[in-house]
């Protein structure tokens, strides 16, 4: 069987949206006229590669291992920093709760998808197409309020609880499907 270079394209698409976080952050906190809009095509940019990454590594057969294991945490990360920054940046209860909301789930669900892997059962929590909706809320919101105009808010803020309502859905279906192993006694 041919070893797969690590080093390919989906995997590449990965690793930059890993390194783009810093970038993301150091112009956050430097005053200049395009801030919030270069921090928001940053962001916006690194959210279409988790797309193009994941099709690419489809399409071309380019899965990979490192490619399974990084692809979710940069994620994860990516949305994280992001939330945090937002929450620094409105200082509101309407923001600190979805992004408390949105970070523990992704804390929960990785818990969980390790230790159903751990018993042989990762595939009871693949993602499921709801998981996929709450990505793009998710990715849509954060990008409309990183650029923080006052046109657009209503639309962020909207589709920002939207993301929490598909945040808690896609939990609670997870966790029902790793139910039957949870209250299984050791």
């Amino acid at each position: 069987m041919a070893t797969r270079s690590l080093w390919n394209i989906p995997n590449i698409l990965t690793v930059s949206r890993v390194a783009l976080i810093p970038v993301m952050l150091v112009l956050a906190y430097t005053d200049f006229a395009w801030r919030h809009e270069t921090v928001a095509f940053i962001f916006a940019l690194a959210a279409i590669t988790d797309w193009f990454d994941g099709y690419l590594a489809r399409s071309l057969n380019q899965g990979s291992a490192f490619g399974r294991f990084l692809d979710p945490v940069a994620d994860k990360l990516m949305v994280a920093a992001a939330l945090i920054l937002l929450v620094e940046w409105h200082a509101n209860v309407w923001i600190v709760i979805p992004a408390i909301v949105i970070i523990s789930r992704e804390i929960t669900i990785s818990a969980l998808r390790e230790w159903m892997a751990e018993l042989g059962k990762r595939a009871q929590v693949a993602v499921s197409s709801i998981g996929k909706w709450k990505t793009a809320a998710q990715m849509v919101s954060i990008t409309v309020l990183l650029l923080d105009d006052a046109r657009l808010n209503l639309l962020g803020w909207g589709l920002m609880y939207l993301a929490v309502v598909l945040t808690l859905w896609s939990m609670c279906i997870y966790l029902s499907a790793a139910w039957p192993e949870l209250r299984e006694a050791d």
